[in-house]
């Protein structure tokens, strides 16, 4: 528990200041999702790798952090310094390199157990209520229109292509909606149906108040 508390400290102080959807908060969102996942599907896990990989997963993306290299030595020492073996800290490291969808864009890669339970949690984050606010947070920080109906989806084949991004509304379609069928697990994969469910009506909402009936300008005086 003392190991988990200085996760979660180094955690916070490391997101503290994100205003791109990633930070402390989704951090323990994401926590708290592996936990229950783990359990549900009765995964023989090592908890510490698990929850450490699950806070610290963003501590080190591009996304977040200016200088990914200083961030990444930095969580080494870190996780030295804290006690961890060897092999957790290689299995940490490993998953939170190699978990982010921009990854697999390049080729996917095998991730052991604890690893593939964080990335449903993490992605779980996309979806649902939360997933809707997170992409218009970051798309409006990042210049991307809410939407245009000229501006068709894209289908991404490099993280330098899929990190400029197209529109807000658009992410659905380029990334969000692709999530469920890419859970590694049957529980993240229901709980990743039901939140699209959520995501599509609210999109039919959306398009039916994008663009309301016109007004008759012949009825003007």
């Amino acid at each position: 528990m003392e190991k988990l508390a200085k996760i979660i400290a180094y955690t916070k102080q490391q997101l503290q200041t994100d205003l791109t959807g990633h930070g402390f908060d989704h951090a323990q969102r994401v926590a708290t999702l592996s936990h229950k996942i783990a359990k549900a599907e009765k995964a023989p896990v090592d908890e510490i790798v698990l929850l450490a990989s699950a806070y610290l997963h963003d501590t080190i993306d591009d996304k977040v952090v200016a200088d990914v290299d200083t961030a990444c030595r930095e969580l080494q020492q870190f996780l030295l310094e804290i006690g961890l073996s060897a092999q957790q800290q290689e299995e940490i490291l490993f998953i939170i390199n190699n978990m982010s969808f921009s990854k697999e864009l390049t080729g996917k890669v095998s991730l052991p157990l604890a690893g593939k339970i964080v990335q449903d949690a993490d992605r779980l984050e996309a979806l649902g209520a939360m997933g809707i606010l997170r992409t218009a947070y970051f798309g409006g920080g990042h210049q991307h229109p809410l939407h245009d109906p000229a501006i068709k989806p894209i289908t991404f084949t490099d993280k330098t292509q899929y990190r400029k991004g197209s529109t807000v509304i658009n992410h659905f379609y380029e990334k969000l909606f692709l999530l469920p069928e890419k859970m590694n697990t049957q529980t993240a994969y229901r709980e990743a149906l039901r939140r699209q469910k959520f995501m599509e009506s609210f999109l039919a909402e959306f398009y039916q108040e994008w663009q309301p009936e016109n007004i008759d300008l012949t009825e003007l005086e």
